[in-house]
C-alpha cells in the first residue's frame, strides 16, 4: 500500500500558493482553522469529498496529493511565476505577458547573433550529379555559411546522380588535392564537364560512379581529358 503523503503535501502547497489556514478553511466552507491544522499534524485525515476539493483548489491530481511527496520536487522559476501571476488582475498580468514577450524577442535576436558563420570561396556554376557542367577557373566570389569545413571552395550541385547521399542544390564543400584514391567522393573534370562522383578504380580500369543506380559510371580512358579537381569533405543544404 502507498504511504500517504497528505499531512506533508497538504502543508507544502498550502506555503507553496501563500495561502493562511483560515483561508483555505474558507474556501473548503469550514467556520475555522482548526480542521486544517489537525490534517496537516497528520491526526487524521478528511473526508473523500473534501479531499476532492482540496485537490481541486491545488490544481492537483488527487492521486499526487495523497500518494507522492511534493515536497522532494523543486519548485522551478517557471513554476514561481505562473503561481504569482495567477493572483493578479487581468492588467496586471497583462504586464507580465507583455515583459515576457519582449524577453523572448530579446532572446531569440541574441540566438541568431549567436550563430557563428564562415566565408568560403564560392563558384556559382554547378557540379554536376548528372549530366555534367563546366566549372569555372575564374576568380570566385564568396558566400557566408554557418558550417566550418577544411574546404578551398564551396559550389551547389545540380542534379540527383549522387543520391540519396548528395541533392541537387546542395553546396558542397571541397579540398584542392590530387591525392584521391578509390572509393572517394571528388570533384572531376571529365571531357570539359565538372562532375561530382565517386571514384571507381578496378581490374577494368578507371571510373566516376554515381551512387544512385539509375545513372550509369562514366568510364576514365587514355583519350579522356580528365583532372581531379579536389575532395568532397561536406554538404551544406538550407533545408536541413
Amino acid at each position: 500500500m502507498d504511504k500517504n503523503y497528505f499531512s506533508t503535501n497538504l502543508k507544502y502547497l498550502r506555503k507553496k500558493y501563500n495561502m493562511e489556514q483560515s483561508e483555505l478553511a474558507v474556501r473548503l466552507g469550514r467556520k475555522s482553522s482548526s480542521s486544517i491544522s489537525e490534517w496537516e499534524k497528520g491526526r487524521y485525515t478528511p473526508k473523500a469529498g473534501i479531499l476532492n476539493d482540496i485537490a481541486t483548489i491545488f490544481n492537483i491530481p488527487l492521486s499526487k496529493l495523497m500518494n507522492e511527496d511534493l515536497t522532494s520536487s523543486k519548485e522551478t522559476t517557471l513554476d514561481k511565476i505562473t503561481n504569482i501571476s495567477s493572483k493578479l488582475k487581468e492588467s496586471r498580468q497583462q504586464v507580465v505577458l507583455d515583459t515576457a514577450e519582449n524577453e523572448l524577442e530579446e532572446q531569440q535576436k541574441e540566438n541568431i547573433s549567436k550563430i557563428r558563420e564562415f566565408i568560403y570561396n564560392y563558384y556559382d556554376n554547378a557540379v554536376s550529379a548528372g549530366t555534367g557542367e563546366y566549372l569555372t577557373d575564374g576568380k570566385p566570389e564568396t558566400v557566408t555559411l554557418p558550417v566550418d569545413f577544411d574546404a578551398d571552395f564551396v559550389c551547389p550541385i545540380s542534379g540527383d546522380s549522387m543520391e540519396p547521399e548528395y541533392h541537387d542544390g546542395d553546396y558542397v564543400f571541397v579540398k584542392l588535392s590530387y591525392d584521391i584514391s578509390d572509393g572517394d567522393i571528388g570533384v572531376f573534370i571529365l571531357d570539359g564537364d565538372a562532375y561530382i562522383k565517386e571514384l571507381r578504380v578496378d581490374e577494368e580500369g578507371a571510373f566516376l560512379h554515381s551512387l544512385n543506380p539509375q545513372y550509369r559510371d562514366k568510364p576514365i580512358t587514355a583519350e579522356s581529358n580528365f583532372r581531379i579537381v579536389g575532395e568532397v569533405v561536406g554538404r551544406y543544404n538550407e533545408k536541413d
